[in-house]
């Protein structure tokens, strides 16, 4: 474990990591900080998101400041101004007792002339937004011909978000004997083409494979049908009561809408899109920041450089259409050596962009059963009962209100008082997950997507409508027999006194034993395999006025 005192820095740069507590380096600060203090060669490094990319390129850049210059020396650009508002108060950070240093930040959505102000005073570091960058070079207001370190951060994002062109002119207005630091967190194709467009001969450095996902974060998705997802993603909050994170949607409307929806039903939420003003999004964040709000949901770009190192969940409330986004997304939780958890909430036609996901990843996104009420009650009760055991008790402040509090109390047995004290807190999760139905849609809708790799085995079962099953009921009933997680069922077909159901022939003998072991509403079920599906026939009776089906 490399320290920050075993390499050699500047000591005002020393003095300024120890205020912010940086001890020991993170494999990309160890990667590359030490090799960036001995080379002065174009550098590619390819790591996560959260991983302390920051340091890596900035505090080697801040030795190389030539303080007698008072003209633009290092140019970073990154893809949002919440990243750009965070790498400038980070290089101010690190430059606190290196007074001559400035930065300044430009990006948009700002007034330009105050940031036309702030460049007159030449700053030796700019950090920018593309787009507000070369705005800034075209109107003569930022000079780059003294250029001497050009850092591109999250480069994989600004070619997703579109500023392609944007940053193939800028890079074309800087020196020919800069140095070029490419740090992304994949290495899609475009990012490909331009390294090896503006970069020669790159040394290359990786923490961590490339394009999968931290192994400290787990992986899973709930399947339910298209107007269940908030329901399940309630579920899902209710099932964390120590919830801290961020819920992805596509498009600004359905960020906006779940936020209201969360609001309403007294979630400590609010929403993070483009349609917000400066003032509302730096609100927003500050509030999500200071965890009074716990759950912030977001757009992609809106959330891109919000820094926050102890989120506990990411949810997506569909998957992305690029499995890149999905690394990205997952990578904001489980930092810092924590764990985290990566949720996506899918319906059938959404299944193919889990499955791209999944590949990508390199692991298997595992299916989760909705959580029912009986478990999520147990799991509020329990953290409940955990804050009242873990509650600081200041007796002084109290102590002259509980006589009158023992006497008013003093009718009720131990086992009242405690299960009256209970029901305050409770009885809100105890009245809405009464009798709840089962949100799982894991079984006949996703068969359909799977049936080309799917070997299925027709099972008849001594069950029927005379039993008042219903093919929701079925679907549960198979599901709980733990088998397998989610295990894929086919066609369904519910007669008077049986069912022919289609499951997966991997399992059959594991099925069949589950079956002999698992009673249905204390029927004991009798299984059997048969030779091919047979769907139920139409038939036809006649009325008095029309022929009719039946």
């Amino acid at each position: 474990m490399t320290k920050f005192t075993d390499i050699t820095l500047p000591e005002p740069i020393l003095r300024a990591v120890s205020d912010l507590n940086f001890t020991a380096l993170t494999t990309i600060q160890e990667l590359t900080i030490p090799w960036l203090l001995d080379n002065d060669s174009d550098l590619i490094a390819i790591a996560q998101t959260g991983t302390g990319k920051t340091a890596a390129f900035g505090i080697p850049a801040l030795t190389y400041i030539d303080i007698e210059k008072p003209v633009v020396q290092v140019l970073v650009l990154c893809p949002t101004r919440e990243l750009c508002l965070q790498i400038t108060k980070d290089f101010t950070n690190y430059s606190k007792y290196m007074p001559r240093i400035k930065t300044e930040a430009i990006y948009g959505g700002a007034p330009i002339y105050k940031q036309k102000e702030a460049l007159n005073a030449s700053p030796q570091i700019v950090v920018g937004t593309p787009g507000r960058v070369l705005d800034m070079i075209r109107q003569g207001a930022l000079k780059l011909s003294s250029v001497s370190i050009l850092i591109l951060d999250e480069a994989d994002e600004m070619l997703n978000m579109g500023f392609k062109d944007d940053i193939f002119e800028i890079m074309s207005s800087t020196p020919d004997n800069k140095q070029s630091l490419l740090f992304s967190a994949t290495m899609p194709k475009e990012v490909s083409i331009l390294a090896h467009t503006f970069m020669k001969s790159p040394h290359r450095i990786s923490a961590g494979n490339e394009n999968i996902g931290a192994e400290n974060i787990l992986h899973y998705y709930y399947k339910v049908h298209a107007r269940d997802k908030y329901l399940a993603l309630k579920r899902i909050a209710d099932m964390s009561p120590k919830i801290y994170g961020i819920i992805f949607c596509r498009t600004r409307s359905e960020t906006q809408d779940y936020a209201d929806k969360l609001q309403h039903d007294g979630y400590n939420a609010d929403a993070l899109h483009g349609d917000l003003s400066q003032g509302q999004r730096e609100l927003v964040m500050s509030r999500f920041r200071s965890k009074f709000v716990k759950l912030l949901v977001a757009t992609d770009v809106a959330a891109r450089g919000l820094d926050v190192d102890d989120l506990t969940h990411i949810i997506n409330m569909s998957p992305p259409t690029d499995p890149d986004i999905y690394i990205h997304r997952s990578g904001r939780t489980g930092r810092a050596g924590k764990k985290g958890i990566s949720i996506t909430i899918v319906h059938s036609k959404e299944y193919s962009a889990l499955k791209a996901a999944e590949k990508r990843l390199g692991k298997e996104i595992q299916w989760q059963k909705v959580p029912g009420g009986r478990e999520i009650c147990e799991k509020q009760l329990f953290h409940f009962v955990d804050t009242v055991e873990r509650i600081e008790v200041n007796q002084d402040e109290i102590a002259s209100f509980l006589g009158n509090v023992y006497k008013k109390l003093s009718w009720m047995t131990r086992e009242e008082l405690i299960q009256r004290f209970i029901s305050v807190e409770f009885n809100r999760f105890l009245n809405y997950y009464k009798d709840i139905p089962d949100l799982d849609a894991i079984g006949e809708t996703r068969a359909k997507v799977e049936r080309g790799k799917v070997s299925f085995k027709t099972f008849k079962l001594n069950l029927g409508t005379s039993q008042d099953l219903s093919k929701r009921e079925i679907m549960r009933y198979i599901n709980q027999l733990n088998v397998t997680r989610g295990i894929e069922i086919g066609h369904i077909e519910i007669f008077n006194d049986h069912t022919l159901i289609e499951l997966d022939a991997e399992y059959e003998l594991k099925l069949l034993k589950a079956f002999s072991r698992n009673k249905y509403k204390g029927i004991q079920v009798k299984a059997e395999i048969v030779e091919r599906f047979s769907t139920r026939k139409k038939t036809y009776v006649r009325s008095d006025r029309k022929d009719r089906k039946s």
